[in-house]
């Protein structure tokens, strides 16, 4: 059980870093923040996600690869890729059509960034026991 409070601590810490660094008022302000280190290495901006290569290390250290494990790893994926595709589309193509333009400006509950800390905890606490 101890082990199982410390990987759910560390996972939030972790969520809580992500949160921190992605913090902004609008979506394009996230991606912004996000093109930040993009910029500078596509690696970067992976290691700038801690908490998915963690669920990589919670797999192996537990080995434990249930529906809730591949449903944390599905839905970073796509946060990841989503992010990627969405940078690429907007600083490097310049091409964004008006409907997604006009989202991007609208500001964003300073809510919305803790909902990874509040989501994945508990679906890793579902996976491991």
């Amino acid at each position: 059980m101890d082990t199982l409070i410390a990987l759910i601590l560390i996972l939030i810490i972790l969520e809580l870093f992500e949160a921190w660094w992605q913090r902004s008022d609008t979506m394009m302000g996230v991606l912004a923040e996000g093109y930040h280190y993009y910029q500078k290495s596509i690696f970067l901006f992976f290691l700038m996600h801690p908490s998915f290569y963690y669920i990589l290390f919670v797999i192996l250290f537990t080995q434990v690869l249930n529906g809730w494990m591949v449903m944390i790893l599905l839905l970073k994926s796509v946060d990841l890729f989503f992010k990627i595709t969405m940078m690429q589309n907007i600083f490097v193509q310049d091409e964004v059509d008006e409907v997604m333009g006009s989202i991007l400006y609208e500001p964003l509950s300073p809510w919305l960034f803790l909902t990874g800390v509040s989501l994945y905890p508990f679906l890793l606490f579902y996976a491991l026991t």
